[in-house]
Order: C-alpha cells, then structure tokens, then sequence
C-alpha cells in the first residue's frame, strides 16, 4: 500500500496531566502515514484523485486545539477517527505525537505514543 506522509508538524499546546501542562504549555510533534493506492493520482496528476494533505493538516491542527488533553493518547485517537471519517481515500493512518518536553527527569528526545487505525477497525 502506498502512503502520504507528514512528519514533525509542530504545535504548541496545553496537554498533560501535571498542572505546569496545562498552564505553561509544551511543544509537541505530530508525525502521519496515511494509507491509500497513490496509483490513480500517480497518474492522472490530478489533486482530485490524490489526498490533500494540506486538508489534512488542518483537520489534525483543529483538533489539537479544540480542547487539551490529559492524554496524548486520547489526541492520537481523535486524530486517527476524524481522518479516517473525513478522508475516504485514506484506508490505514499512522498517528505518532511527541512531546519532547515531556516532565521527565531523563535525557531524552522525546517521549510519545503511535497507533495505526484502519477503516473498519473503529
């Protein structure tokens, strides 16, 4: 299967458990695959046929500031929902969020979560 991919689409926000979260606000990265056959867009060359990732990124972009999460892993989840609902083309997303300012005593790059949801998985 073929795949659109957006790496480190940067946002800063309020999600977290730990008050200093939700007040002082962190960076936060957000890596996508999204699954569909690429042949048709391949070629035709036609946006029509292809997905939009910049209707993509808005879609992940209003979500992650609709309202703050304790749980990254609650964000993944609305993210992956709402693309495979609004995207019929995409049949499998990757969802990866990062937060590399995460309130940990350690040296890290980041800490985060990845799920991949599939239409007809939800």
């Amino acid at each position: 299967m073929d795949k659109v991919i957006l790496n480190n689409l940067a946002f800063y926000g309020y999600h977290g458990v730990l008050n200093a979260e939700n007040e002082i606000g962190q960076k936060f990265f957000i890596d996508l695959e999204l699954y569909s056959d690429l042949r048709k867009a391949g070629q035709s060359d036609q946006l029509d046929d292809a997905i939009n990732y910049a209707e993509v990124y808005e879609v992940i972009k209003e979500i992650f500031h609709a309202q703050d999460y304790d749980l990254i892993e609650a964000l993944a989840e609305d993210i992956a929902s709402k693309i495979l609902e609004e995207f019929s083309k995409i049949e499998e997303v990757m969802i990866r969020v990062k937060k590399p300012e995460a309130p940990v005593n350690a040296i890290f790059d980041y800490v985060g979560v990845e799920i991949t949801r599939s239409r007809g998985s939800n």
